[in-house]
């Protein structure tokens, strides 16, 4: 059995709605004798003379009335999903938007973006995930909608970025340590025990690789996965780590930072988000409020 011409459906509701051929061929910008043709598929397709004559005009069968609603509720239906999407009422907006974030975003930027949140939507609650990998596939497939981090030759072409901020490493110590008190040259810094943070577990890092260009090497003495993680480990040692500025500012009140006594490669930090996400009001809005909350 052949699928039905949809295009009918327009045909069908000019024509009940005009109760002329020549009205309804005017309203949808067709010729007369054409729209004579689309009544006739519509009686071949229902089963149904639908208009019938009455006097000098058409009047509706008994199965044209019954279709008269439904097939104008579809129509604007569709007209509507078809239109750009409306803006979105953010007082009324009830939603979960799942971001993820490497260690160290939640703390740093949560509070305040789950307060930006609130006073705008009240009814949006923000579910937040661990970023283990760099993987772009729940980006894709929707289990997260808006992730953060740095994007590289890994990062799939199809994805959206946004920059939201540029950082810098610095050193990290706790109060009290020799690092503390005095001008740090490089070989001071290098001196000392390390923790490093990689994902990836590996032993070096861009710390180390501008001590080797000075001809120097720091011990690590622990390599942990992420920046709380080294944090903690400083705060109550002589241990020295390196994290960068801005995304862990709210972690490091407790402890002593100073500027790294050689040189780093920036870092920039941006928003990643798929495709089919671009476009949607309410997405477009949590893009915006992230961008902020970051460039405070």
């Amino acid at each position: 059995m052949s699928s039905p011409d949809l295009n009918l459906l327009l045909t069908l509701d000019a024509l009940l709605a005009e109760g002329s051929v020549a009205r309804a061929a005017q309203r949808l910008r067709l010729s007369p004798s054409a729209m004579s043709r689309a009544l006739a598929r519509l009686r071949d397709t229902t089963g149904d003379p639908l208009l019938v004559r009455a006097g000098r005009g058409l009047v509706p069968t008994p199965r044209a009335l019954e279709l008269r609603e439904r097939v104008g509720h579809l129509v604007r239906e569709a007209e509507a999903m078809l239109r750009p999407a409306a803006g979105v009422d953010l007082r009324r907006l009830v939603r979960t938007f799942t971001l993820r974030g490497s260690d160290g975003f939640v703390e740093n930027f949560g509070p305040a973006l789950v307060e930006h949140l609130r006073a705008e939507a009240p009814g949006v609650r923000l579910h937040f995930r661990q970023k283990t990998s760099k993987d772009s596939a729940p980006l894709r497939d929707g289990t997260i909608d808006l992730d953060t981090g740095v994007v590289d030759a890994g990062t799939s072409p199809e994805i959206h970025t946004r920059v939201l901020f540029r950082d810098r490493f610095i050193g990290v110590v706790r109060h009290g340590h020799p690092l503390s008190n005095g001008p740090i040259s490089p070989a001071r810094y290098a001196a000392g025990r390390h923790v490093l943070v990689s994902r990836q577990g590996l032993d070096r890092g861009l710390v180390d690789e501008a001590l080797q260009a000075l001809g120097l090497q720091r011990e690590i003495a622990s390599i942990v996965d992420g920046f709380c993680a080294a944090l903690a480990l400083v705060s109550v040692s002589d241990l020295i780590t390196a994290v960068p500025e801005r995304y862990t500012r709210n972690l490091r009140g407790h402890l002593y930072s100073f500027a790294l006594p050689v040189t780093t490669p920036e870092i920039t930090v941006s928003m990643l988000w798929h495709p089919r996400t671009n476009s949607d009001p309410a997405h477009k809005w949590l893009r915006d409020c992230v961008r902020q909350v970051c460039a405070q």
